[in-house]
């Protein structure tokens, strides 16, 4: 069988927020099927086979005034895609308890070894918010309680949580990919636990979590906290990230609509993570 080819497509993007965001999902709808964001922007990578030369002129980003996007591209083939991999995607650790690495790392000496073979989703860890997330979850109780992570990505919170005594979880994304990717991670790390889902927040109709793990964006969650906060057993916490520190205000007075109290706070290079109760 002939290697694949993968046409990779480095894009330079100022600023970097919220461009890179809609530039991924829109690249997704045109069938690019893996991004690695850097400091620069995001390289997206689609198959040779599905590439067309006006494959970029549906991407309504591309040409707006807010954004100054750049890109360049060449092609890639099979025998070099796990390398491209390994060189953009490296072990993290959080707070020395957990690491996050792909397959091909190391095994590491923390309490908690994550391995998460990303493909195009969105949970490594090197994202702040994740990051935040993780750290979230280390410093609160998660011991025999019921926890939905919703917009899962990769699944590693979900998978974090289990680990750190969840016993009931459900993990939901609509996105295709992820929810894919997010089945073989669960499976990867022995998780037994982890119910995943394709969809939205239609799916919390008549489920009731005593956590409530949500990363990602500042508008889903402006829209989906009343969902949240219905969905929170008595006594319960929803954590949520995917904004940046200026958007705090906004997200803690949507949550008191709820009848939800900031408890706690992370700020990590402008991206904020807050925990909330009822």
């Amino acid at each position: 069988m002939s290697n694949t080819i993968y046409i990779g497509y480095e894009f330079k993007v100022s600023p970097l927020q919220p461009a890179v965001e809609i530039l991924i999902a829109e690249l997704g709808y045109a069938g690019f099927e893996s991004f690695v964001e850097n400091q620069d922007g995001v390289t997206a990578y689609i198959q040779k086979e599905e590439w067309h030369t006006d494959v970029l002129d549906n991407i309504q980003v591309l040409d707006s005034d807010e954004f100054q996007i750049t890109f360049e591209f060449n092609e890639i083939e099979q025998t070099n895609w796990n390398a491209e991999w390994e060189k953009n995607f490296k072990p993290i650790v959080v707070d020395n308890q957990v690491t996050v690495r792909a397959p091909f790392h190391d095994k590491p000496e923390t309490a908690y070894d994550l391995v998460i073979e990303p493909k195009m989703s969105f949970g490594t860890g090197h994202h702040e918010t994740t990051h935040m997330m993780i750290q979230h979850i280390l410093k609160n109780d998660f011991k025999d309680k019921s926890v939905l992570d919703m917009g899962c990505g990769t699944g590693v919170l979900a998978i974090l949580a289990e680990k750190v005594g969840a016993n009931k979880l459900d993990a939901i994304d609509i996105d295709n990919w992820c929810y894919i990717n997010s089945l073989e991670n669960v499976e990867r790390n022995d998780c037994n636990k982890i119910s995943v889902y394709e969809g939205d927040v239609k799916l919390l109709d008549e489920k009731n979590y005593d956590i409530i793990i949500a990363n990602i964006n500042r508008n889903i969650l402006l829209a989906d906290i009343s969902k949240y906060a219905k969905s929170l057993n008595k006594n319960g916490y929803l954590f949520l990230s995917g904004f940046y520190e200026d958007d705090i205000s906004i997200i803690e007075a949507e949550c008191a609509k709820n009848s939800l109290h900031l408890n706690d706070k992370i700020i990590r290079n402008n991206w904020a993570s807050l925990m909330f109760n009822n």
